[in-house]
């Protein structure tokens, strides 16, 4: 916008160059043309002059504007001067006083490295002593050892309507025949009798409850298999696996128990998708190539069941397991498969390297957790157990409950789920829930309000 001194110059400028004009030709009588000619030459001379005093001004202006800017300019750096030079001694003063820290604690360092490395020596120790106590015959802690066998000579099952030879004295039977449902038998008949067990199908599936605590809802269920001997007498699992084991039978028994799991599930995610199945798998059925790719077949074809279906090994096995078995865990896990650990016999783990293989439950005995002595004994304190597996996204079960009391302990220790016969024993399912009903046998009512299978009554431990 052109300012208003500027219009008013040349107004006047204007008026100025036309009475110039009127003066020479009213007064002197000049002709109007060279009157003319005088007053435009008036006017561009004062024009020509305001311009180049404008301009001058301009100039003298803009002089002063740059010599304040540079004045500004000077002081900005003498400032940025001194702060560098004071940002500089500060430094010079943080690396003395760090030197002279490091200086101080490098000794203070040295020391509590030797003196991790001590503790390390001691804690593995400590460790080998311990283990050297649970080898010992007759040692308090530890879990129990398996009975051990002197191999007869082989002698076969009697057949229908004779009697059994007695044994002989010279060590014919085993001393050590596993449980009183084997006595006076090899272990060469005891294998066959399961193996006829397995053929005829009677393998039951039995389920235990899982229940929270401390509103006791059920949450999962165990399975586990019981052996039906021909007479009707029922076999619990830690009386006949170790034979099974031996007889290389375990991976038969397997995929029966993963088939009717698998029947179980199904028919619990009609009635509550939150209930979930632990089965019990032996190692033996990782290892063996031809029986797991038929188990991993069975898995891939019911992949949808994974977060409903949990595999379970012991804790022993665990240890035991070989770059075999944890590739056999990978796959599984690859399928959508999670796993649990059961028969912990102490708490010397990492639950890090647990919920890396795909573990997300782990079970302890109410005694051992509750036992005082456990904590000097492993390097986990019990009561930080639950918490410490739920960082690494693991739950905590305590099973083997059997009063009250233990109920009021573990829910000082956070323990969210529990199992035991307090709550119930394990039972068989009822045929119609495996596709099903045999003959004989009537089904019990309906047990539970959460999703509980109708189980048939009258199972013991």
């Amino acid at each position: 916008m052109i300012r208003i001194s500027a219009v008013f110059i040349a107004i006047c400028i204007v008026l100025i160059a036309g009475s110039v004009g009127a003066v020479l030709f009213l007064t002197f009588k000049i002709s109007a043309a060279i009157s003319a000619i005088a007053a435009v030459t008036a006017l561009t001379a004062m024009a020509l002059f305001n311009s180049v005093a404008t301009r001058l001004r301009d100039r003298r202006d803009l002089g002063d504007q740059i010599a304040d800017l540079s004045r500004g300019t000077a002081d900005l750096a003498r400032q940025v001067g001194e702060m560098a030079r004071r940002l500089n001694a500060m430094e010079s003063r943080v690396e003395n006083t760090v030197n002279r820290a490091r200086g101080a604690t490098d000794p203070l360092v040295a020391e509590i490295g030797e003196l991790g490395g001590l503790v390390k020596q001691l804690a593995e120790t400590v460790a080998a002593h311990e283990s050297d106590l649970y080898k010992r015959p007759g040692a308090g802690a530890g879990p129990p050892a398996m009975p051990t066998f002197i191999a007869p000579t082989p002698a076969a099952m009697p057949a229908p309507g004779t009697t059994a030879e007695p044994p002989a004295a010279n060590a014919a039977a085993e001393p050590n025949a596993g449980t009183r449902h084997f006595l006076g038998l090899t272990r060469d008949s005891i294998g066959s009798l399961i193996a006829a067990a397995i053929d005829g199908q009677r393998i039951d599936l039995y389920l235990q409850p899982i229940v929270t605590l401390p509103q006791r809802k059920v949450r999962f269920y165990e399975g586990m298999s019981r052996l039906r001997t021909e007479d009707g007498e029922v076999v619990p699992a830690a009386d006949f696996i170790e034979f099974a084991e031996s007889a290389g039978l375990m991976p038969k028994i397997d995929n029966a128990l993963l088939f009717r799991c698998v029947q179980v599930v199904r028919r619990l995610q009609l009635k509550n998708r939150e209930v979930g199945l632990f089965c019990n798998i032996s190692a033996s059925t990782l290892a063996d190539a031809t029986a797991f790719q038929q188990f991993l077949e069975f898995a891939e074809a019911n992949r949808a069941l994974g977060s409903s279906l949990m595999f379970e090994f012991t804790q022993d096995a665990y240890r035991n397991f070989g770059p075999v078995e944890h590739e056999a865990l990978s796959s599984l896990a690859e399928r959508g498969f999670r796993f649990s650990m059961d028969h912990v016999a102490d708490l010397r783990m990492e639950p890090k390297e647990l919920a890396d293989r795909a573990f997300r439950f782990l079970k302890v005995p109410a005694k051992l957790l509750l036992n005082r002595a456990t904590g000097a004994q492993s390097d986990i304190r019990p009561e930080d157990l639950a918490d410490l597996l739920a960082r690494s996204g693991i739950d905590l079960i305590a099973e083997r409950i059997e009063n009250e009391s233990m109920v009021v302990d573990l829910l000082d220790y956070d323990v969210r789920f529990g199992q035991g016969f307090l709550f119930s024993p394990p039972r068989p399912v009822r045929a119609e829930a495996l596709g099903g009903e045999p003959a004989g046998q009537e089904p019990a009512r309906p047990g539970g309000d959460n999703g509980e299978l109708m189980l048939r009554a009258g199972a013991g431990r």
